[in-house]
């Protein structure tokens, strides 16, 4: 028989980054030598500690059986004591802290535990896809806040229409920001909690790069009165201790909403292998070994070259606060996809289309500072031959 496919893929916006891709393929097949900047992905190892840690715990046998569905008593006991070191926020493990086998995991499986059909979602543009397809899939229709470099990558709550307020039950935030690598300030996550308040929905702040900032440390939401009756936060550990791989993060906050997030994991999920879970305990207990301050100083070095050489080519760019993205504005006002398609055709450097985060990145294209130093000012070199002036965007 005939396969036919759910209608709710259908809804999905299209994927842009999958021509990228295949071109960057056909690329590497025919033999050129790619600088791939564009993938979110740390191209160090994990600190050498955490997978000693890991190497041990792998030998208990604890481990080779289920794991905790709401996460390893252990690492939620470290969390929580890094969240009172890093935010001075209390958090009790029991109630407020869910284990999540990464923050994408969480982000997908979150609007399943608060959304029902036709309730909206509020979804930063340009922002993490994720967002919006993860609301698709739970039957909620997104609601687009754009950003604007004009106002330090922020919505603009007080354009929200009040008929769409009135159906809200979330609002995603993203800060340190993916793509634009903005940050938030308390003052902003005040209104935001305000709003969620006199509107009654949750704020889901994913704070996945929460410790990749170069001048003033990041805040917590939580960190703010009021914010624990409407907020929960995203944090994983994929960034901060270069750990995509290992797939684990953690959600704190309303102890109503952890419990909702548990029991659709509880259906879907068996939580994650209870080594990993150890390791990212010694991860969060030695958060403050000089090796993890040495991962942040190293995305600064890359992104100061990348800077400097994109603004001696044309593009508009200002160094980013926090993350290891730059999100820099097309050269001659050319669009997004024919910007990362010259680059990778003309100079085998891989960056994502800004149009591929929604509407709202349309002029800008995002490289993610995931080579070495060397490659990267190479990278810069080829681009600065790139005759920017020679092809107008449609």
């Amino acid at each position: 028989m005939a396969f036919t496919r759910a209608r709710r893929l259908d809804e999905l916006p299209s994927y842009l980054f999958i021509e990228i891709d295949r071109k960057k393929k056909a690329a590497i097949a025919a033999g050129k030598d790619v600088i791939d900047l564009g993938v979110g992905d740390p191209d160090r190892p994990t600190p050498t500690f955490v997978i000693e840690e890991m190497a041990r715990a792998i030998y208990d046998p604890k481990h080779h059986r289920y794991p905790f569905d709401d996460g390893a008593p252990e690492f939620k006991r470290e969390v929580a004591a890094w969240f009172r070191r890093r935010f001075g926020v209390e958090l009790d493990p029991a109630t407020e802290l869910l284990s999540v086998i990464g923050t994408k995991e969480a982000l997908g499986h979150l609007p399943l535990a608060c959304l029902n059909p036709g309730d909206v979602a509020l979804i930063p543009q340009p922002g993490y896809p994720v967002y919006q397809s993860a609301t698709i899939f739970a039957g909620g229709r997104p609601y687009v806040m754009p950003l604007a470099e004009e106002r330090g990558w922020l919505p603009e709550l007080e354009l929200i229409p009040g008929d769409v307020l009135r159906r809200t039950r979330l609002m995603f935030l993203n800060y340190p920001n993916n793509p634009t690598g903005a940050v938030a300030d308390r003052a902003f996550f005040e209104r935001c909690i305000a709003l969620a308040q006199r509107h009654d929905f949750i704020v889901v702040q994913d704070a996945a790069y929460s410790e990749m900032c170069f001048d003033a440390p990041a805040p917590s939401i939580l960190s703010l009165p009021g914010a624990r009756e409407c907020c929960i936060e995203l944090h994983s550990l994929s960034k901060t201790f270069n750990m995509t791989g290992w797939r684990l993060g953690f959600a704190a906050g309303n102890p109503d909403v952890v419990t909702a997030l548990a029991k659709v994991k509880g259906n879907v999920d068996s939580g994650q292998f209870g080594a990993i879970q150890e390791a990212g305990a010694a991860a969060y207990r030695e958060y403050d070994r000089p090796e993890i301050a040495a991962i942040r100083e190293t995305y600064r070095r890359r992104r100061d070259v990348l800077v400097d050489g994109l603004r001696r080519v044309g593009f508009g760019v200002r160094p980013p606060a926090a993350t290891f993205y730059v999100f820099a504005g097309c050269p001659g006002g050319i669009d997004s996809m024919t910007c990362a398609t010259r680059m990778l055709e003309e100079a085998s450097v891989v960056a994502i289309p800004g149009i591929g985060f929604g509407a709202a990145g349309e002029g800008y294209v995002r490289f993610a500072l995931c080579a070495e130093v060397e490659r990267i000012a190479e990278a810069a070199e080829r681009i600065a031959k790139i005759r920017w002036s020679s092809v107008r965007g449609s």
